[in-house]
């Protein structure tokens, strides 16, 4: 299963978005492959600084309930200075609906 999803960038934050990403907790990384995530990319439009995210899943529900791991939390609140975020510090996340897909 595909899911794809689009977040905002704070102006200006790109580099430090990417460094932070390109440095990601060997815990982060455990915890989206345990929760049946794989093939995972984010993309930056830079004329928005909408983030447009690309993940493989293999159950929604198994993949819901990584938002709820202390790892997970951590991560939230230490991107929270670089992103759009709701009160509890999630990002800011609009699912996209797939209109087309080829294999």
């Amino acid at each position: 299963m595909i899911k794809s999803f689009k977040m905002k960038l704070y102006e200006g934050m790109q580099d430090e978005y990417e460094k932070r990403h390109n440095e990601l907790w060997p815990e982060m990384i455990d915890m989206i492959h345990e929760h049946g995530g794989k093939n995972y990319s984010i993309f930056w439009d830079r004329e928005t600084n909408i983030l447009f995210g690309y993940i493989e899943i293999e159950d929604e529900e198994k993949w819901a309930k990584s938002a709820d791991t202390p790892v997970n939390r951590k991560w939230w609140d230490f991107m929270a200075p670089v992103m759009e975020t709701n009160p509890d510090n999630s990002p800011v996340c609009v699912d996209l609906k797939c209109l087309f897909h080829l294999d």
